[in-house]
């Protein structure tokens, strides 16, 4: 049988791919665009259309699946988008669906996450939620246009810690329970890097490698979302989850600090600065 890998070619997804084929498994990539696919992963997959709002790509996409990464695309909003989806897994009689969750969700109502995990569930799919911390890429992607061009990490964290995982880390992590299903069956695993970085120590890092002067702004939320939706121009309902996020920051929910990746995997999750050397192209200036 063969493995579906929902957001293949989203930064978790592409690396769930990659570690599923190192282990040999025949996995299939679901998408809205399989030419591009097969193009990412040298045609070493099959790949399948597949829509969460479009339940006519469901059967297809399911054939001959026994196991799921399951992610949300951030595009869609409320939990009851995937459920239709979710539906048509249990009826295929899906033996494992991996769930990319969040950190904490599971005492925090207010993220789709959490009703996402409850419906998978609820009708009894075997499951292995798995919970991060944050993106490592959510430095070197959405906020490094401030650092690149201001020198300046913009982010309503105040003095909050957050204990920082790589994508890479992440994709890994759901390709040894996708790869072993029996061992991991009804679980869930808070993943996290090996420290919780406060902004100021973020800053202090990228300043090292990049041999500039990085400065955390620690902005309020009202400065912070006003800029990032004028100045910026980003969608304003993305934007109002970011802040909710980095209001939770503050309370204190992304500084937990976990060995989980290491019993899952047996290795040791990157850390912030080897992420940010491998990476020091994302926050320098163009010549």
């Amino acid at each position: 049988m063969k493995i579906l890998v929902t957001g293949a070619s989203g930064n978790v997804g592409n690396y769930v791919v990659k570690e599923l084929l190192k282990m040999g498994e025949k996995v299939v990539a679901a998408g809205t665009n399989t030419e591009k696919l097969q193009t990412m992963f040298d045609n070493k997959v099959e790949a399948t259309k597949l829509d969460f709002t479009d339940r006519s790509t469901f059967k297809s996409a399911l054939y001959e699946i026994d196991r799921v990464f399951l992610m949300r695309p951030p595009h869609l909003g409320k939990p009851e988008d995937l459920f239709p989806f979710i539906d048509a897994m249990k009826a295929n009689n899906i033996k494992l669906v991996c769930f990319l969750s969040l950190m904490g969700v599971e005492n925090n109502t207010i993220p789709p996450h959490h009703k996402i995990e409850k419906y998978i569930e609820t009708l009894e799919i075997p499951f292995a939620h798995i919970r991060p911390g944050f993106f490592m890429e959510n430095i070197s992607g959405i906020h490094s246009v401030e650092i690149r061009e201001r020198d300046e990490i913009f982010i309503p964290a105040g003095r909050s810690k957050t204990s920082f995982i790589a994508s890479e880390d992440i994709g890994l992590s759901i390709a040894v329970a996708l790869h072993t299903p029996e061992l991991h069956k009804n679980t869930a695993y808070t993943i996290t890097g090996g420290e919780a970085l406060d902004y100021y120590q973020v800053a202090q890092i990228i300043s090292k490698v990049t041999g500039r002067r990085i400065v955390y702004k620690k902005p309020g939320f009202l400065k912070y979302r006003r800029y990032y939706i004028k100045k910026r121009g980003l969608d304003k309902s993305y934007v109002n989850v970011t802040v909710a996020l980095y209001f939770m920051t503050r309370m204190g929910t992304a500084k937990k600090v976990t060995d989980e990746f290491y019993k899952l995997t047996g290795k040791r999750p990157k850390s912030f600065e080897a992420f940010v050397k491998e990476n020091v192209l994302c926050f320098c200036s163009k010549p």
